[in-house]
């Protein structure tokens, strides 16, 4: 059970294009993160563009990028976002169930994934542990990405750490549907 009550859209009404708004961008419902964001609406709206920004906005492919977002929920036991993206969004964005298991066991054997996919996954491991990357690490990726995408994956690994830890503090609820209306 969520830490912090949901906030119920009919006793707000100051919410409702907010919440539609919401309700536009993720899939006709108002989930549950947003049900708790919108105790600071300022916040619930700045957070959706920028991950709206981070998820959609990048040069990086949608593969890779379920790929981290995966990783880094398993890394900080986020079994909400694991979820969410294993149900709606990570098999369609070119992942197999098995590569997707994988991504949810500490030690990923070598030749699951591609070695440039192998290196972002270290560099993902580093980053969400230990808040660094080695040298070696940010080398190898420099060698498949450019300097745009190693920022976009910087910025999408930070992204989903806040978010999976955001989610863990206040206990979100699994996504069954949406908040009550």
């Amino acid at each position: 059970m969520a830490r912090v009550p949901y906030i119920d859209e009919h006793s707000n009404p100051e919410l409702t294009p907010l919440i539609e708004s919401i309700r536009r961008e993720r899939r006709g419902k108002l989930i549950p993160v947003y049900g708790l964001l919108l105790h600071s609406p300022e916040i619930a709206e700045q957070w959706m563009h920028f991950i709206n920004a981070v998820r959609w906005k990048s040069t990086l492919s949608a593969r890779l990028r379920e790929m981290v977002i995966l990783r880094v929920a398993f890394l900080n036991d986020a079994q909400y976002v694991i979820d969410v993206h294993m149900g709606h969004f990570a098999q369609g964005d070119g992942l197999s169930l098995s590569e997707c298991e994988h991504l949810l066991i500490r030690d990923i054997p070598v030749g699951v994934f591609d070695p440039s996919e192998e290196w972002a996954i270290r560099y993902v491991d580093e980053l969400t542990t230990g808040a660094q990357v080695c040298d070696a690490t940010h080398e190898a990726n420099q060698k498949h990405r450019s300097d745009r995408e190693l920022v976009e994956l910087s910025v999408l690994i930070g992204a989903y750490n806040m978010h999976t830890r955001m989610i863990n503090a206040l206990k979100i609820d699994p996504e069954k549907s949406s908040i009550p209306s």
